[in-house]
């Protein structure tokens, strides 16, 4: 394995993860600037672009993937970084919302390169290794999650373009040091035709006709997917009106929950399942994700926010459970399909939640709103994953694959 060339890989996956959540802890401040809107119509902006972003990255994940085995694993990466680059450099300095959400737009594309990522660390990787480094990316993922709106908090202290400008600069400077020691992987006979049919994002979904007896607990991990989302799609807007937060502690809190949710998901959730096992940590994480919303919800006071935030991660045992028990539920032969129908149910609600939790906030905040209750989308998510606690506890039990 070619040790700077994966190296390269890692700080990319970190570079496309830190894009979601940099410009997060700014953004009411920077809508607010260039908009001279509400926060209210702030929050609506918001919830925009975080959905036009993620269905950029769930359009163009398989042609960029396509195009990486027509031309090549080098070219798609190192222009990816140079485009990302400046991308970053015209939302320093967009002086309208549109240019912000054509930005936006371009930057879900471009970081839509996980699937070339994996191809290429599958091409240096031993075949008994690729497990192993595929991991590597998930972790320079998860790292990129919580860098990305602690940066973005700490640089806001010099301007609400700082951290856009950071952006571009670990881009550029990414892709200089990928043009030095990355090679190409692809040799020219192992190179196929770019065929759109076969870049088609929708065909995901057709794996879930193929996965029968699962509808229930696929339906369970979706609703959850939804309301686990409310804390990247208002965070932001909900700290800034309720407690009057700077971008500096909206970062730090992001930072927190995002720390405290890698250590449930890596190292927690083996005691939880060794003592409630799968069935009981699935009802246990929905329960306190409940009243972890609920108190969210309700909260007046900041400090007692900002240790609820990390202490809500605490019910995220609920994803690696549900996959546990749909894993057993599936012959050998259908493990990937499950995952991929999986990650395509997370991509949509990456898609439709931003836009409805965004929404709730601003009927609740907004000049006109009957009641005023920052919170409004905490009781949604809440409500939501009673709706799936409901349905998970009356489905008909698995039995699990024994072939």
């Amino acid at each position: 394995m070619k040790r700077p060339a994966v190296i390269f890989i890692l700080i990319t996956m970190m570079i496309d993860a830190m894009g979601i959540g940099l410009i997060i802890p700014v953004l009411p401040d920077l809508f607010q600037e260039v908009g001279a809107v509400n926060l209210s119509t702030a929050a609506l902006w918001g919830g925009a672009l975080a959905t036009v972003f993620a269905l950029m990255q769930f359009v163009f994940g398989p042609v960029i993937g396509g195009l990486s085995d027509r031309f090549g694993r080098r070219p798609v990466l190192l222009i990816s970084l140079v485009v990302m680059a400046l991308d970053y450099l015209v939302m320093a300095v967009a002086g309208s919302l549109w240019l912000l959400f054509l930005g936006r737009v371009v930057g879900g594309i471009t970081s839509a390169t996980q699937a070339t990522a994996n191809a290429y660390m599958a091409d240096v990787s031993a075949p008994e290794d690729r497990a192993a480094n595929f991991g590597l990316i998930g972790a320079a993922f998860g790292i990129g999650f919580v860098l990305g709106p602690l940066m973005g908090g700490l640089l806001a202290e010099f301007g609400t373009r700082a951290p856009f400008y950071a952006a571009a600069a670990l881009s550029g400077a990414n892709a200089i040091f990928g043009y030095f020691v990355l090679k190409e992987t692809l040799a020219l006979k192992n190179r196929r035709k770019f065929e759109w049919r076969r870049a088609n994002p929708l065909g995901s979904f057709r794996q879930l006709k193929s996965l029968p007896g699962l509808g229930p607990l696929l339906l369970v991990f979706f609703i959850y997917q939804v309301a686990f989302s409310v804390y990247p799609a208002v965070w932001s807007f909900f700290g800034k009106e309720r407690f009057g937060w700077e971008p500096s502690t909206i970062g730090m809190s992001l930072a927190l929950f995002g720390i405290m949710l890698a250590i449930v998901q890596g190292g927690l959730i083996r005691p939880v399942l060794r003592l409630l096992g799968e069935r009981g940590t699935v009802i246990y994480g929905h329960v306190f994700d409940i009243m972890a919303f609920l108190a969210l919800a309700f909260v007046t006071s900041g400090t007692i926010a900002l240790i609820l935030t990390p202490l809500a991660a605490l019910a995220a045992v609920i994803t690696p459970a549900l996959q546990g028990i749909m894993s057993k539920a599936v012959g050998p032969d259908a493990q990937g399909e499950l995952q991929g129908a999986l990650a395509s149910l997370t991509a949509l609600a990456m898609i439709l939640s931003p836009l409805m939790m965004t929404g709730t906030f601003a009927a609740f905040t907004g000049p006109d709103a009957l009641i005023y209750f920052p919170g409004a989308p905490f009781v949604l998510s809440a409500l939501l994953v009673l709706l799936g606690l409901f349905v998970f506890a009356g489905r008909r039990r698995l039995t699990s694959f024994s072939g």
